[in-house]
């Protein structure tokens, strides 16, 4: 990200380094920057260099790490619904049918707050990031509250839905928080004022998946109704409807750059969509059985699929064939997710175990083991260093 100052106001220019990798030659890539960019002035590239080296640098971690169990925590009395970790790995929080939403120190797997006050499950739940002195929690007691992650005091909390609440997000800026009910719609909250920004109606069903693009402009939602929904954020006006599955949704996100749009569906497709104009671009075949979960890589080049068919597959954005199979586990794949890093893959499957894979062979690198019920729930660390994991065994692992 570049600042700069124009005519007394304060702007910003991102420069787009998705195609590096541990390879590229950094003064050859600096020297490009150069001709292309006239706000890198000849004094700035040695500073330039160097923090290009340092992403290269970070690319290359990590890339053999062997996870071990580093803890079990005994996390709730009832089961889990949900984990999600800050953006460093330092905490994170789980969500629970106990009612409750619990916030835990990693590195010493300590409770460090309790948040009480919902009066049904807390299903959906997230931090702030990359800032993580927020967390939200949904509710199916219609109502979702903001909270401190330091004093774990309740800022705010957000009515207006008339049933369960079973998604949410933060906005990147963190000043909206976005809702998905059963009722149908979703719901832009202000993070200052606690109130209620807009209500986003059209679907005809229950809306289980909401995501920001990474700008912070746009809303994307999917719905059991078949269809997903595209909404502009400062406006709530709906952009556009995407058409085309023949069942639920069960996945709608952007890719980094916002070009693109990955759905899943329980009709076993997942499906790529242009993010301006609406239109299906692709179609990805192959699975069996509904499609549980799917995501881009952190540079928007691969696609990854989880399915009920107890498989997962790695697509190429570009040329949108499968690249490889992930094959191994012995029950469906409810969860996926790549390592920030993109050479990763990490699963999370009914057969109680958790699968880490190299993302460019397809390989199973490790099999995370003792869990002894369904995990539904898994996630790494920005660094790409801790893994936690989430069962219906009530317990939460930390992996590191």
């Amino acid at each position: 990200m570049l600042e700069y100052e124009k005519s007394g106001q304060l702007k910003t220019k991102s420069i787009d380094l998705l195609d590096l990798d541990p390879s590229t030659d950094v003064s050859a890539l600096v020297e490009e920057i150069q001709k292309a960019e006239p706000l890198i002035t000849a004094s700035r590239s040695d500073q330039v260099k160097l923090l290009i080296q340092r992403l290269q640098n970070k690319l290359g971690q990590h890339s053999n790490h062997k996870f071990y169990l580093f803890k079990v925590l005994r996390a709730h009395i009832l089961p889990l619904t949900n984990v999600a970790l800050n953006k460093s790995g330092s905490c994170f929080i789980t969500g629970s049918y106990d009612r409750t939403c619990k916030l835990w120190d990693t590195a010493s797997g300590e409770e460090l707050h309790t948040l009480e006050g919902h009066r049904n499950v807390v299903y959906a739940i997230a931090f702030n990031n990359p800032y993580g002195d927020k967390i939200a929690t949904g509710s199916f007691d219609k109502t979702c509250k903001l909270w401190s992650v330091e004093t774990g005091k309740c800022y705010h909390t957000f009515r207006g839905h008339t049933a369960e609440i079973v998604c949410l997000s933060f906005n990147p800026q963190s000043t909206l928080v976005a809702t998905g009910s059963m009722d149908t719609t979703a719901k832009l909250w202000d993070i200052q004022s606690g109130e209620e920004v807009f209500t986003l109606t059209g679907h005809s069903a229950e809306i289980i998946s909401l995501s920001f693009n990474t700008s912070g402009n746009r809303i994307i939602t999917g719905s059991f109704d078949h269809t997903v929904t595209v909404w502009e954020a400062d406006t709530g006006r709906k952009v556009y409807t995407l058409i085309g599955h023949c069942a639920e949704i069960s996945s709608a996100v952007f890719n980094w750059d916002c070009s693109l749009i990955l759905t899943g569906s329980m009709d076993k497709t997942c499906k790529l969509w242009d993010a301006v104009n609406g239109k299906c671009v692709a179609t990805l075949t192959g699975h069996d059985d509904e499609i549980l979960d799917s995501c881009f890589d952190y540079t928007g080049k691969l696609i990854a699929t989880a399915s009920a068919d107890g498989t997962a597959r790695i697509f190429s954005a570009a040329t949108r064939e499968c690249v490889t199979k992930l094959e191994g586990h012995e029950g469906e794949i409810s969860k996926i997710s790549f390592n920030p890093q993109g050479n990763r893959l990490l699963t999370g499957s009914s057969d109680k175990t958790a699968r880490i894979w190299d993302a460019q062979t397809g390989q199973c690198l490790q099999v995370l083991e003792g869990h002894t019920d369904e995990i539904f729930s898994c996630a790494f660390n920005y660094k790409g260093d801790i893994i936690i994991t989430g069962s219906k065994d009530n317990t939460c692992r930390i992996w590191r």
